[in-house]
């Protein structure tokens, strides 16, 4: 008899084990580097929820905001290696591993929003996404908007010989470089967490990022001229590691994508109404806002798109079939 309680008990344990596996697959870790009061925080804990309501608990995924789990290049290493499950990074990041990724990253390349959102819904955001997911086994899910970049420092910028020589940070990605050239300035690549220092310190002249970014970040406490320049509409990219998105049946599979694309649709309309009025908060802020005339800095800018010493990395073919969406 008490050999038989033992063998049950036993037998009982190794099936316990043999689920561990399984189970630890369902836990999935989000990392990024915003902040959490920003949208892509907020909705990327509502997906969660939703997720885990909609599998029956099946799928768990825990958010870790604010580079906890790793600066933007390591976490988009640790989805490769599968220390992270999610991601959001931006598309110039993704770009490191297939260039045409970073195409909307090229300064002025998309006109405006409505030209974003073109993007966003084509076949050629698609076909790019392919590519990168054909090189990584990665799922690339769904395209959030993140903002026009503008610049900011202590001093005004109307034109780009003002950026001469200038120590600009920017993100430790290689298409950043293509604007930095255009205008002349000292690109430094600094990573997200560490640029309020970097800026306090005067390590950096000035930054450049959407104006929700600015504010969530405070940078605006460490630099009193913002420049209207949109010279970059940025884009983050939600993408499911392949050690995960293999392991998905259908069914979780189709939740998932759903859901990260409803988080990623309220986080663009959430960053599109901010970026909207934030120009007079910061004026209110007792800031410098500054109107750029654009003209010139586009004409420095376009010369350099498809020239692959600048950063280009995408064929003509993807570049005109960017400019002819409308």
């Amino acid at each position: 008899m008490h050999m038989m309680r033992r063998t049950i008990l036993t037998a009982a344990m190794l099936a316990a084990t043999a689920m561990l596996p399984a189970m630890a697959q369902t836990k999935l870790r989000w990392a990024h580097v915003y902040e959490t009061s920003e949208p892509y925080h907020t909705e990327a804990v509502w997906a969660a929820e939703e997720i885990k309501k909609r599998t029956g608990g099946k799928v768990e995924i825990s958010v870790h905001p604010a580079s906890q789990l790793g600066n933007e290049n390591q976490i988009n290493e640790g989805l490769g290696l599968g220390t992270v499950d999610i991601i959001y990074t931006g598309v110039a990041f993704a770009g490191s591993i297939h260039k045409p990724m970073a195409i909307t990253n090229a300064p002025f390349v998309l006109r405006d929003f409505d030209h974003w959102k073109a993007y966003r819904e084509s076949k050629l955001f698609r076909d790019i996404a392919k590519g990168y997911e054909d090189k990584t086994r990665h799922k690339v899910i769904a395209l959030t908007y993140y903002g026009q970049r503008h610049l900011t420092a202590n001093r005004e910028i109307t034109k780009p010989d003002d950026m001469k020589g200038m120590k600009l940070r920017v993100p430790p990605a290689p298409l950043f470089l293509m604007f930095t050239k255009s205008v002349g300035a000292n690109a430094t690549p600094i990573a997200f967490a560490e640029v309020y220092l970097a800026l306090q310190q005067k390590t950096v002249d000035g930054q450049e990022n959407p104006l929700p970014t600015i504010l969530a970040k405070k940078f605006y406490e460490v630099q009193s001229h913002i420049m209207l320049s949109g010279h970059i509409t940025e884009s983050l990219l939600t993408i499911v590691g392949g050690h995960v998105w293999g392991k998905l049946d259908d069914e979780q599979k189709k939740i998932v994508s759903e859901v990260l694309m409803q988080a990623a649709a309220k986080s663009t309309d959430a960053i599109r109404a901010s970026e909207q009025k934030l120009a007079d908060e910061f004026r209110k802020l007792g800031k410098t806002v500054v109107e750029v005339d654009r003209k010139p800095f586009i004409a420095a800018a376009v010369p350099l798109h498809n020239d692959p010493a600048a950063g280009a990395g995408w064929s003509k073919a993807e570049y005109d079939a960017l400019q002819a969406l409308k």
